[in-house]
């Protein structure tokens, strides 16, 4: 132990809800007071060292802020098995995805349970604290099996599981200080403020969004489907890591921003940041999503074609069906369902198989990776796929990779 003041930390840090309950019942808070901060300082140099990644980096954020509620740290060793095998908590609750601290063995052998580690960003600084609990060994292929359902090192998530540690360490964090975040300071806005907003507002429900490609047509039609029923749309695109492939947040933050100002009710849409880093682990990445997104407040959440998913690893409405393994009671959000939207040339409008009459070819659907060869090439896509303006902003970009 580096101090006795340190020690008297561990009861965690909560925030007063209104609106909908977070997961679990508390929306947790672990940002360090400035009094915490001080003393975290004071103690750097004598600390062990360990760097996270980006994606453990904003796991980090994402505890702290009270996103992953009910974490309040990494995952120990009950809690990790317990969601790897029947998605629950050790007490549970349900829960998806494990969030965990890989490090190397070498790393991990001197770092004594008990002990308090530094956390230092991808860039070497200092950014957090773990009080280290425990550290244990994890079986990579059992968790990508069953997390992945693959363990083809094709897939994203399996390949960073496999470039991982060997070894998990847990226990509670502090992070030191909430930055603005350097590109979207507008947009941050954490579960305790859009809490206030929607009560400002007057939202009984709202709707959360998830996506990490640009808004479309089909996009535009499901959250338009959802405002008819709700008080408000939370358009929450991830921010995080991403494949190197998927389009830049920037880029798609520009498309959102043509798309309110142009094509939504101006005060019936909140757009925030999630700062969270993407799994493509697609059912379980829905149940992950969702959860998320009632810490921030929302009473529903929309689950479309292929949520959160990658390649042909997971069936088309998979991620619907996986909402069918809880009762509604114990997730405490409401999952929309949408199949896959389309324009339909018969009826002139956007539609799904549930409203539209056409044949196969009387449907406009393209993909994206057909969309992306016609904007590389600078060509427009046509307007029953995507509004011209975000196609013009997707155009340039790509141009401008390319240059």
């Amino acid at each position: 132990m580096v101090g006795s003041n340190l020690t008297s930390r561990k009861n965690p840090m909560t925030t007063p809800i209104d609106g909908i309950a977070p997961h679990g019942g508390q929306l947790i808070n672990r940002i360090a007071t400035t009094a915490e901060k001080e003393e975290f300082l004071q103690q750097a140099d004598r600390l062990p060292r360990v760097q996270l990644d980006e994606r453990a980096t904003s796991d980090l954020v994402m505890i702290a802020i009270g996103g992953f509620s009910p974490l309040k740290g990494f995952m120990e060793q009950s809690d990790y098995e317990k969601v790897v095998e029947d998605m629950r908590l050790s007490n549970g609750l349900p829960w998806s995805i494990p969030i965990t601290l890989s490090v190397s063995e070498e790393v991990a052998e001197p770092l004594k349970e008990g002990s308090w580690i530094r956390l230092d960003d991808e860039n070497g600084r200092f950014i957090g604290v773990l009080e280290l609990t425990q550290k244990y060994r994890y079986n990579k292929a059992h968790e990508a099996i069953n997390v992945y359902k693959t363990d083809d090192l094709k897939h994203p998530g399996v390949k960073v599981l496999y470039e991982g540690g060997a070894i998990n360490l847990a226990g509670p964090v502090w992070l030191l200080e909430r930055e603005s975040h350097p590109y979207f300071p507008d947009y941050q806005i954490d579960p305790i403020k859009s809490r206030q907003l929607f009560k400002e507002k007057n939202w009984a429900t709202i709707v959360g969004f998830q996506t990490r490609n640009p808004i479309h047509r089909a996009h535009e039609y499901i959250q338009k489907c959802a405002l008819e029923i709700v008080d408000g749309l939370f358009l929450h695109p991830l921010v995080g890591v991403t494949k190197s492939d998927d389009v830049p947040a920037d880029v798609r933050m520009r498309c959102y921003e043509i798309m309110l100002d142009k094509y939504f009710p101006h005060d019936r849409v909140i757009l925030a940041i999630n700062p969270s880093a993407m799994r493509y682990a697609g059912p379980r990445e829905a149940i992950f999503h969702a959860l998320i997104r009632k810490n921030y407040g929302c009473t529903h959440f929309i689950v479309g074609r292929d949520h959160a998913g990658v390649g042909d690893y997971y069936g088309t409405y998979d991620a619907q069906y996986i909402f069918d393994e809880f009762s509604p009671a114990e997730l405490g959000i409401t999952p929309m369902k949408f199949e896959h939207a389309f324009y339909c040339k018969r009826s002139q409008q956007m539609a799904t198989t549930k409203t539209s009459p056409s044949l196969p070819e009387e449907r406009i659907h393209l993909s994206g990776t057909k969309v992306r060869e016609m904007l590389r090439r600078g060509e427009l896509p046509p307007p029953e796929f995507s509004r011209p303006e975000v196609a013009a902003e997707l155009i340039r970009a790509m141009l401008g990779q390319a240059d």
